[in-house]
């Protein structure tokens, strides 16, 4: 658009030229092929046939005398074109009887149009260096912003891998220190109910058993739970998977809350941990995906994988150990084996 604005600053000042000449016919007969190559260099710039048009039309100078009034239109369209050599086509001008002041006025207003031409593309030059440098800049910020985004996700993940470790090793302090006391204790209460002869003490002795057993049961509660927190299942199967032979394509699909018990996360993940050692040992195939999904109603592992395989040892030991693990959870387990693969398809109910 700013070029069309300067394009008609350069026709006023073309029409400057045309008050030193005396027939409006002529004039006209210049200002409409000239205006009309113009606008057609403005809508095909680069073509060929634009340059031949503004060669053409700075030709008719020598047929045409009043068309050397609009050789700076033509100038600054040749220029953008970068072919300003085709003004020279107007030289044909002084091939009849050329008006000096004539030539000076257009000389002039060529001149005008070169500084116009120069001042517009130096704009132009920087806006595209500007547009070019925000571009950038905003790229740099979304990488800048995604790599934030990582490094966040990446201090969230260690420190949750940091509370469950200390959640771990809580859990073993408190089942090798105070579980151990409490034992002691239990044991010497017992003994001494049973050597105690005093019946005034019966009943303090059974009322101390009885306090230390709930604090048995309180503590050991609370150890189970914490050590069920401190399972963290995505990543024991993401290590698994990390562990498998190279030649193996391995996709997991995750949807599974944490909430989940600590003997149903150590199940799926000993199941997934066998059923990728069998793929490795046995599988001709070179994909496996690994599927762990929560449902409102019950949990579901799928491990499959796409080699071949005709039939299934059932007697095999790898298999009876993830039926067991299975069955003590009260889940069932499902093997399949097809000429597309083998399947190992476990559901827990909660």
């Amino acid at each position: 658009m700013k070029r069309l604005y300067e394009k008609l600053a350069i026709v006023l000042i073309c029409f400057t030229g045309f008050i030193h000449e005396g027939s409006s016919i002529k004039e006209v007969a210049a200002m409409l092929p000239a205006l009309s190559v113009s606008a057609l260099a403005q809508l095909l710039p680069g073509r060929k046939l634009t340059a031949v048009l503004l060669a053409l039309c700075a030709a008719l100078c020598g047929i045409l005398p009043p068309m050397v009034c609009m050789l700076p239109l033509l100038l600054y369209d040749a220029l953008w074109e970068g072919k300003w050599q085709l003004i020279l086509c107007g030289l044909t001008y002084f091939m009849g009887e050329p008006d000096a002041s004539q030539v000076a006025i257009s000389a002039a207003c060529c001149a005008v149009t070169v500084m116009i031409y120069l001042r517009v593309s130096k704009l132009e030059e920087t806006v595209d260096t500007l547009r070019s440098l925000r571009d950038e800049v905003t790229e740099k910020n979304m990488q800048l912003k995604s790599t934030n985004e990582a490094i966040a996700r990446a201090q969230d993940s260690e420190i949750h891998i940091a509370t469950l470790k200390e959640r771990n090793r809580i859990a073993r302090e408190i089942h090798d220190n105070v579980g151990h006391m409490l034992t002691r204790s239990l044991l010497q209460a017992g003994a001494l109910m049973i050597i105690n002869k005093d019946e005034q003490l019966k009943e303090p002795l059974e009322s101390l058993k009885t306090t230390l057993d709930n604090a048995m049961t309180s503590i050991r509660q609370s150890v189970h739970d914490l050590h069920d927190d401190s399972i963290d299942l995505r990543r024991g199967i993401e290590e698994a998977i990390s562990a498998v032979d190279g030649r193996f394509t391995v996709k997991l699909d995750y949807d599974m809350s944490e909430k989940a018990a600590g003997n149903v996360k150590l199940c799926i993940l000993g199941i997934v941990k066998e059923s990728l050692s069998n793929a490795v040992k046995h599988s001709t195939g070179d994909r496996i995906n690994v599927s762990v999904q929560e449902h409102p109603a019950f949990y579901r592992l799928t491990v499959e994988d796409n080699g071949k395989c005709g039939e299934i040892a059932q007697t095999g030991i790898g298999l009876e150990n993830m039926r067991e693990r299975a069955a003590s959870i009260g889940g069932t387990i499902n093997y399949t084996a097809t000429e597309k693969g083998f399947r190992v398809f476990m559901s827990v109910p909660k």
